[in-house]
C-alpha cells in the first residue's frame, strides 16, 4: 500500500518537474524574438538554456525506463527548441590549427585584452602582461586584430604606449577612445589594426550612461575592400565584491538573499541595454556598402536576443568549424561563449581556433577567412 502511494507520487513529482522544465525551456526560447530592453527576465532564462537541454536528456533517459510515452515530453520540447541548440553546439571535429596561413586567406584575430593588464593581481607581472598579450596575438601571425577592453597612453611613456606594441607590423589602426581621461593620459576602447591599407573608419557611441562604441574600418585587399566591426557591448559590470556574492550564492550562505538583490540589479540593466545596443549594432551593419563581419566581445550567451539580432543571416566561425560548446569566458561558468566572429556570406570560413593564453579572463579567437569570388 505504502509502495503503490510512493510509486504514485514520484511519478507525479517528476512530471510536474517535466513540465515546469519544458515550459522554462520554450519560454527562453523566445529569447531571439522579444528585446531584454522590454522582456528583461528572457535574459536570465537564455543563460539557463544548456542546463535546461541537459535536464531534458536525463528526462528522456528516465522516461525511457519508467515510462516512455512520457518521453516525448521531452523530445518534442527539444524539437521545438532546435533553433536554440544549433547555436549552442559546434559539432565540426578537427585536426588542429594550421599555423601556416594559405595563400589568399585572411586571419582575423579577435580578443577581450582586459585593459591590457591581465588576470595577475601582482603588480610586477601586471607590468608585463601587456608585451605577453602583444606576443601571443603577434605569433598567430594574423592580418586584421580586433581587440576590446584596450587601454593607451600618449602621456604616460613607453610603458603606456600600447599601440606602439602592434603599430610596427600593423601600421593601419582605428582606436575608439570611448573614455578619454585627461586629454590622452589614459585612453580605453575598442582598436581595430590592420596589415592592409585602412581608407576608412566609423564609430557609432551607444545611447545611455555606458561608455561602450561600435566601431568599423574599410580595409583595401587585393583589390577588394571589406568593412571590419569590433564591439564590446554592455557588460554586467561585476566587480569583486560581486564575484564574493555570487560565492555566497552558491554556498548559500546567511548573507544569500542581499547578495542575489545586488546581482539581480546589475544583470537586469545589462540584459535591458545589450537589448538596445543589438538594434544599434544591426542597423549600422545594415548600412554597410562592402562585404563585412563582425566580432568582439557581446557579453551575451548565443541563445540571447543579442546574438540572435546582430547574427542574423551571418556565419558564425565557430560553428562552421569548431565543435563543443566554446566557452569563451573563464569565470562565472563553463558555458559562457560570449566572444564571436560573425562574416557574412560573401566570406568562406576556413577554420577557426581558440587560444587560452591564460592573460585574459577570455580566450583569443582567431580565423581564416577568404572573400567569394564575383
Amino acid at each position: 500500500m505504502a509502495g503503490g502511494f510512493f510509486r504514485k507520487f514520484t511519478k507525479k513529482f517528476f512530471i510536474v518537474i517535466n513540465i515546469l522544465v519544458s515550459l522554462a525551456f520554450v519560454a527562453a526560447c523566445l529569447a531571439p524574438y522579444l528585446n531584454p530592453a522590454k522582456w528583461w527576465l528572457i535574459g536570465f532564462l537564455g543563460l539557463a538554456v544548456p542546463y535546461l537541454i541537459v535536464l531534458h536528456i536525463f528526462a528522456i533517459i528516465f522516461w525511457l525506463v519508467a515510462k516512455p510515452r512520457w518521453a516525448l515530453l521531452s523530445l518534442l520540447t527539444l524539437a521545438v527548441g532546435y533553433k536554440q541548440i544549433t547555436v549552442l553546439f559546434g559539432w565540426h571535429f578537427r585536426h588542429g590549427f594550421e599555423q601556416q596561413k594559405q595563400a589568399g586567406h585572411i586571419r582575423f584575430v579577435d580578443w577581450n585584452v582586459g585593459n591590457m593588464y591581465g588576470i595577475s593581481k601582482n603588480q610586477e607581472k601586471r607590468r608585463h602582461n601587456r608585451t605577453e598579450i602583444a606576443d601571443a596575438v603577434l605569433k598567430m601571425e594574423p592580418d586584421v586584430i580586433c581587440l576590446q577592453e584596450f587601454n593607451h597612453s600618449t602621456r604616460q611613456g613607453p610603458e603606456a604606449d600600447n599601440i606602439a606594441l602592434f603599430s610596427k607590423k600593423y601600421p593601419h589602426y582605428y582606436f575608439s577612445k570611448d573614455y578619454n581621461k585627461d586629454n590622452g593620459f589614459y585612453q580605453y576602447g575598442s582598436i581595430i589594426f590592420s596589415r592592409y591599407p585602412i581608407i576608412k573608419t566609423g564609430r557609432t557611441v551607444y545611447k545611455g550612461t555606458s561608455i561602450e562604441s561600435l566601431i568599423y574600418a574599410d580595409i583595401k585587399h587585393n583589390g577588394d575592400t571589406f568593412r571590419v566591426f569590433t564591439t564590446h557591448l554592455q557588460s554586467f559590470k561585476f566587480n569583486e565584491s560581486d564575484y564574493k556574492d555570487l560565492e555566497k550564492i552558491k554556498e548559500q550562505d546567511d548573507e544569500m538573499l542581499s547578495a542575489s538583490e545586488s546581482i539581480f540589479r546589475k544583470m537586469k540593466l545589462a540584459f535591458s541595454r545589450r537589448g538596445r545596443q543589438a538594434e544599434t549594432v544591426l542597423k549600422e551593419m545594415n548600412k554597410s556598402p562592402h562585404p563585412s563581419l563582425i566580432c568582439g566581445d557581446f557579453n551575451d550567451v548565443p541563445n540571447s536576443y543579442a546574438y540572435f539580432h546582430i547574427r542574423g543571416n551571418r556565419q558564425d566561425a565557430f560553428l562552421k568549424k569548431d565543435y563543443g560548446i566554446g566557452r569563451t569566458y573563464n569565470a562565472i561558468a563553463p558555458t559562457l561563449r560570449i566572444d564571436y566572429v560573425l562574416p557574412d556570406n560573401n566570406f568562406n570560413v576556413h577554420q577557426f581556433e581558440m587560444v587560452d593564453e591564460d592573460l585574459s579572463d577570455h580566450l583569443m579567437l582567431v580565423t581564416d577567412l577568404s572573400l567569394n569570388k564575383k
